[in-house]
């Protein structure tokens, strides 16, 4: 398999940690998107690798981190292959309630600011790294708790307002970006990893965080043939 130089957001715990360490050891370079020194110094402790293992500080709250990223990884490697928007926030302290009618203004504007505004931003400054690839792929961590049609349809769901809705929008980003560069080398896609267990997902989740992360391993690494504009789950289409 070709060396690929691979950005992961969020990735000094959880999700994020466990995709890096896959990756890694498949032979890749990851970047470590982390939001200070001290996460990125601890995420490389706890990852075994022969290759380059790479902080770069990104907080999806500053876009001034943006840049300095971009910078880093130019001067660096010149472009890169794969991006994985992990990083994102639930702001909704009691999960098992409905905050449709009541989170506020705040919770909203926050949690927008990191799942979707944060990650628009960031992916749109490194579009330009990602076309020199020969094989770019973008990888958007979602949930099937922002699919419309399952919420439609009665699935039972958690009902966390704030963050299911923008897992919405990012999917939504996901299908515009996919039909924006079609017909280029460049495939975006959706995951929903799955119900894992993590500081996010509780101890209560069915999954293991190892097994939520091999659909975005599987998304990162793409042939060219893969699908383009989908949202997957273990290898299978589910519904937006």
């Amino acid at each position: 398999m070709e060396q690929n130089v691979i950005l992961i957001t969020g990735a000094n715990r959880g999700l994020g940690l466990e995709t890096a360490r896959q990756l890694a050891a498949l032979g890749h370079i990851i970047f470590l998107g982390v939001r200070s020194e001290e996460k990125g110094i601890d995420a490389i402790q706890k990852i075994e690798s022969l290759h380059p293992l790479i902080p770069v500080i990104i907080d999806l709250e500053d876009e001034d981190t943006f840049s300095n990223a971009v910078d880093v990884i130019t001067t660096t490697y010149g472009r890169l292959d794969v991006l994985i928007n992990n990083a994102g926030v639930m702001l909704e302290e009691d999960i098992m309630k409905d905050s449709t009618d009541n989170v506020t203004s705040n919770i909203l504007k926050r949690s927008f600011e990191t799942n979707f505004f944060g990650t628009v931003a960031l992916t749109n400054l490194l579009l330009p790294l990602l076309m020199k690839s020969k094989a770019p792929r973008i990888v958007n961590v979602s949930t099937n708790m922002g699919s419309l049609s399952l919420r439609s349809n009665g699935e039972p769901l958690l009902k966390t307002f704030a963050y299911n809705t923008t897992k919405t929008a990012l999917n939504s980003y996901t299908i515009h970006l996919a039909n924006a560069y079609a017909g280029t080398l460049l495939k975006v896609n959706s995951a929903f990893p799955g119900w894992v267990k993590t500081d996010m997902g509780t101890e209560w989740a069915p999954m293991e965080v190892s097994e939520g992360a091999e659909t975005l391993v599987w998304l990162a690494t793409l042939p060219e043939e893969g699908p383009n504009g989908g949202f997957f789950h273990k290898k299978q289409a589910i519904s937006w």
